[in-house]
């Protein structure tokens, strides 16, 4: 474990990050992760996709995402062999170091209800549940381009 590097993820290991979720991440209700969607993250915010990585091998992810305004965190991952050894709370760790970089005040994690395996993490790290909100979802149609700014169309 001495030989474990936390660090952000290249865009040539983007390939390697989605076939580790398909075994050591929870992939129920939500929407299937997609190539095109990881490359489009690691263009727009490269260092958001955090890696516990060992020699070659990748053991651990967790997206810190900074919009400006929040911290998000999402897909906190342990390789199930690696699990129980500290990975998880080190990469929260990181998130919240490069949070605080950008002058971030709160975190806030998505887990899900029946991730039980997941809540002794995030409670373990000083996460808990915030029971005065809820999260509203609204599945968005393909993407077909956007104005960007000076475009007609864009605020």
């Amino acid at each position: 474990m001495a030989d474990l590097i936390y660090r952000a993820a290249r865009a040539d290991e983007l390939a390697a990050v989605l076939a580790f979720w398909q075994v050591a991440a929870e992939n129920d209700s939500r929407p299937a992760d997609t190539t095109a969607a990881v490359e489009a993250l690691h263009r727009r915010d490269p260092g958001a996709l955090i890696l516990a990585v060992d020699g070659d091998e990748i053991v651990g992810t967790v997206i810190a995402g900074w919009d400006g305004w929040r911290c998000h965190l999402y897909r906190l991952a342990v390789a199930p062999w690696r699990r129980r050894e500290g990975i998880g709370g080190r990469l929260i760790a990181a998130a919240e170091g490069r949070f605080t970089d950008f002058g971030g005040t709160r975190a806030d994690a998505m887990v899900l209800d029946e991730n039980e395996a997941a809540h002794g993490i995030w409670a373990a790290q000083g996460y808990g549940r915030q029971p005065e909100w809820s999260r509203w979802v609204k599945p968005l149609p393909p993407a077909t381009g956007y104005p960007q700014p000076g475009e007609p169309g864009c605020g």
